[in-house]
């Protein structure tokens, strides 16, 4: 496993999709779309929606590359802490500029490795109406592109198992979009270029979700 304070291993994170595999298809059902979109190597960005604990391992298993996500510290705890960071994912300090946690992620793309961001910054309504700017910085800083996520169908019910969870079995739609460039070219990394990269995400990550919703006919959790 990697050692508290090394660079996140992209062995580890090959380990973390397979465990992801194995864990997402055997507990539930998922229907992967648009998977093709992701560039099948060189540096990529995975913005997700977040709305259930299940939706960073869903991506893990149903990604067709390893991806490293940056993680709250707080996860981090007991067991699962050294766990996490042998299937190479990055702990970040959501309250304070975490130095490491960027170097990190900076490294895995400079490493042409997938990068998976939550932009929201925390589990809420899913989608993405509220956009941190450290999605935009990591995309301007690297030039890797982009690739929108829909995990659709985690919180539609809860199973009568475990209330923390969808049915088990159930169906959850994950659905990529079209990658695309969130800088405006010119490689400005200005606050007024990342502010206007933001904008620029937010409307492309909320346009892909509606359409991901049309697609699968899932619709809004009330």
């Amino acid at each position: 496993m990697t050692a508290s304070g090394k660079a996140p291993s992209p062995a580890g994170a090959a380990v973390g999709r397979r465990i992801g595999i194995g864990l997402m298809y055997g507990l539930w059902r998922p229907r992967v779309l648009g998977a093709w979109r992701v560039p099948s190597s060189g540096p990529v960005i995975l913005a997700v929606n977040h709305s259930h604990g299940i939706d960073g391992p869903m991506l893990m298993g149903t990604a067709p590359r390893p991806v490293h996500f940056l993680i709250k510290k707080e996860a981090f705890v007991g067991p699962l802490d050294p766990f996490l960071r042998g299937i190479g994912q990055l702990k970040v300090d959501r309250d304070a500029t975490d130095r490491k946690a960027i170097t990190d992620a900076l490294g895995v793309l400079e490493r042409g490795g997938v990068l998976g961001i939550f932009p929201e910054g925390t589990r809420g309504e899913g989608d993405f109406a509220s956009l941190r700017a450290g999605l935009a910085y990591f995309a301007v800083r690297s030039g890797a592109p982009v690739v929108p996520v829909a995990v659709l169908g985690s919180t539609d019910r809860t199973s009568r198992l475990h209330r923390a969870v969808p049915p088990l079995r159930g169906r959850v739609d994950v659905v990529f979009g079209d990658a695309f460039e969130a800088g405006d070219g010119s490689g400005r990394r200005t606050r007024k270029a990342l502010d206007e990269a933001t904008v620029r995400i937010q409307e492309r990550l909320t346009a892909h979700l509606a359409d991901a919703r049309r697609l699968t006919g899932r619709r809004p959790t009330l």
